[in-house]
């Protein structure tokens, strides 16, 4: 096996996949990519056996083959070599010699044959988004997952295409993030997935702003074709809760507020909140938000900010955190509270068709 790539071209290829591969594998396989080579081109490929990702990338073969090399280590060296042509020659024995220039270095590999294998771009069906509009739903949705390991179903983002949208939810339990997006299929093709926080992460490093992302769903796993990069995931297995039963049916007020001036007023108060007392009170008045925070290990703050509002005064306690999640996965410049009262759960919507439901924290 013998081929020449331009350094960036091989470097482009390899952070794109490093990523998935596990740093607490026992499977010494595992920490190596699958390079094959042929028709001048260079298939990588890793895989932690949950995810899997494969980028393709030009070169100039000079005999096909494929080998198996330690990704972060080839990563590491290309990183240092200047731009130019690299050339990769490897033995029978799995042992790269790898070129730049005047500078030779051997890396060891292993042999393809333990190599797991890795599903391919197909199914049954094909869904086709824009990768900007998935990656933007991903990015208004993920940040909401559950991080309890004990509540697997909620360790995900759902993505649900039913009734020609995709519906993507995620929740912790004391908030959900929901964003919907008009896309075709037949009826036939209606399912339900729950795509992993770790896939969630690598899908959203992938995409761009341009381009079509094909979807392939097969049983128990999703593929995501992105150009020359696929990659797969196996999905978190279970039923989702049912969702729809935790979104307020209509609130009585509803409160006009620009999202950045709010976004940094949280963020401000929230400087002097604790683990004991991580709550800020939110109080919307005519015209006019006061948020307080009051920890007795810190100190207290008070924010004020002009709003479009005329209803009753309502009081309502939360974490910040919680708050400035979406605000910050935004571009609307302005957003809207949907209230009924200090005790019921809020609504944070804006001009797209994303909403955002907020449990209120309820304080001595």
């Amino acid at each position: 096996m013998k081929f020449t790539i331009l350094r960036s071209k091989f470097l482009e290829g390899l952070t794109t996949v490093q990523n998935v591969v596990s740093t607490k594998g026992t499977l010494q396989i595992l920490s190596n990519a699958l390079i094959h080579v042929e028709d001048n081109q260079m298939c990588i490929t890793t895989t932690d056996l949950d995810i899997s990702m494969r980028r393709v990338v030009p070169c100039t073969v000079e005999a096909p083959g494929n080998t198996t090399l330690p990704i972060r280590l080839l990563t590491d060296l290309i990183k240092k070599f200047n731009e130019g042509n690299i050339v990769v020659e490897v033995s029978a024995d799995d042992v790269a010699l790898i070129q730049s220039g005047s500078s030779p270095y051997e890396v060891p590999g292993l042999s393809t044959r333990d190599f797991p294998p890795v599903p391919a771009a197909e199914g049954k069906f094909c869904y086709r988004i824009d990768q900007g509009v998935l990656r933007e739903m991903l990015r208004k949705t993920s940040y909401a997952a559950s991080l309890d390991e004990t509540r697997r179903v909620l360790n995900g983002v759902l993505l649900a295409f039913k009734e020609n949208k995709l519906t993507m939810v995620a929740t912790d339990g004391r908030r959900l993030a929901l964003v919907d997006h008009e896309i075709e299929f037949p009826p036939e093709a209606e399912v339900e997935m729950i795509l992993p926080t770790k896939a969630v992460a690598e899908l959203v490093r992938v995409l761009g702003n341009e381009g079509e992302v094909k979807i392939y769903a097969q049983k128990n796993q999703v593929i995501f074709e992105i150009g020359t990069t696929v990659m797969s995931s196996k999905l978190v297995d279970g039923v989702y809760p049912n969702y729809r039963q935790v979104i307020p049916g209509g609130c009585d007020e509803r409160v006009t507020i620009e999202r950045e001036e709010l976004l940094k007023a949280v963020d401000r108060a929230s400087v002097m909140a604790t683990d004991k007392s991580n709550a800020i009170r939110m109080t919307f008045a005519a015209n006019l938000l006061t948020i307080n925070i009051n920890s007795p290990e810190k100190g207290k703050g008070r924010e004020t900010i002009p709003i479009k509002y005329v209803g009753k005064e309502i009081s309502i306690v939360f974490n910040p955190e919680y708050v400035m999640d979406p605000l910050k996965n935004m571009d609307d410049d302005e957003v809207y509270f949907e209230l009924n009262d200090g005790h019921s759960p809020a609504l944070l919507k804006c001009n797209v068709p994303f909403l955002y439901v907020l449990m209120p924290l309820r304080v001595s």
